[in-house]
Order: C-alpha cells, then structure tokens, then sequence
C-alpha cells in the first residue's frame, strides 16, 4: 500500500503550524509599527473616498487573508521535488515582503505614492506567485485569489486617497517630527 498521500498530508500540516502564525505575526507586528488604522492622527485627518470600508473591515479582512496565504504557502512547501517550487516561494516571499512594507510606507511616513507604487509591485510579485501556486497545486492557487482581489480593491483605495488628498503627507506632522513652530505673540499697545 502506498503511503505517500498521507506522508504528504502530514507535511503540509507541519507546514501550516509554521507558515500561519508568522505569516499573521509578521501582520500584525507591521500594522502595529505602522501605526496603522483609523486612530492614526495624520490618517483620521485624510480625506475617505466613499467606497471606504469601517475600520473593523481592516483588522479581519487581513488576518483571513494571512491565513490563506500561510496555507497556500505550506500547501507549496509541502509540495517536495515539485519543479518551480523554489521560484514559487521566492516570488511569494518578495511580494510579502513588500506587503509588510506598506503599513508604515503609508501610515507612517505618509508617502501615499510610495505606498501605491508597493501594491502595484505586490500585484505583480503575487499575481506571479499565484500562477506558479496554481501549477504546483491548484488549491494554493485558488486561496491566492481573494489576495489578490483585496490588492487591487487596496490599490483603488490608497489611489482615492492620493486624489482625494494631494497633499496629504502635510496633514500631521510625520513620527518622528522634531520640528518646532514658534510664534510670535501680538503686541499690544
């Protein structure tokens, strides 16, 4: 009897009990070194296009969506002596990367253009990753889908923002800011 199905199951699992958690970890510890989200003074103060979601949308759109990734990546390293499985995580790795970067790109350095030029690379980098996924198994594919959808609804997003806000890095002082102001009192007679 054949046992290599249920040897590659049991690879895959070990797989997610890594790649889950630090995928959500590395999330959350971006978001939180960005600052990101409605109570970011510089953020509050920006201009919303009307399609923005509440605030709570963000914190659960994305810790589903880190999930899915982590299990779509085990699904890959699970995957041994599959050819393009090294390009596959490669790729994957990269477009995660420049998916950390973006909270404080955006949040707190104010760059709304940087941030926009990162989730177009992440489109690319992830869209890339994605077809790979699909032809080492077609499942890690299809949990890269609704990532790629949420980019380009983000893309769209951080896009408004920028015309919504032309200057909008001058709306709060960035983190970090040492300048100071002084005024000069009125004199009076």
């Amino acid at each position: 009897m054949d046992d290599s199905g249920s040897k590659a199951s049991r690879g895959w699992i070990r797989w997610v009990v890594i790649t889950v958690p630090v995928i959500l970890l590395l999330g959350m510890l971006s978001a939180r070194l960005g600052d990101s989200g409605y109570g970011n003074l510089w953020f509050d103060r920006l201009a919303k296009p009307a399609l923005m979601p509440p605030g709570w949308v963000f914190p659960f759109a994305w810790s589903i969506l880190y999930i899915v990734m982590g299990l779509a990546l085990a699904l890959v390293l699970g995957a041994r002596d599959t050819k393009g499985r090294g390009i596959a995580v490669t790729l994957f790795l990269v477009q995660l990367a420049l998916n950390l970067a973006w909270s404080p790109v955006f949040f707190k350095e104010h760059r709304i253009m940087l941030a926009f030029g990162l989730i177009i690379a992440m489109l690319l980098w992830a869209g890339a990753a994605t077809a790979l996924f699909w032809r080492i198994r077609r499942v890690a594919g299809l949990l890269m889908l609704p990532y790629l959808a949420w980019l380009m609804f983000a893309g769209v997003l951080n896009w408004q923002i920028h015309r919504l806000n032309p200057d909008g890095a001058a709306l709060a002082p960035g983190q970090g800011n040492t300048q100071i102001i002084i005024e000069e009192a009125p004199v009076r007679p």
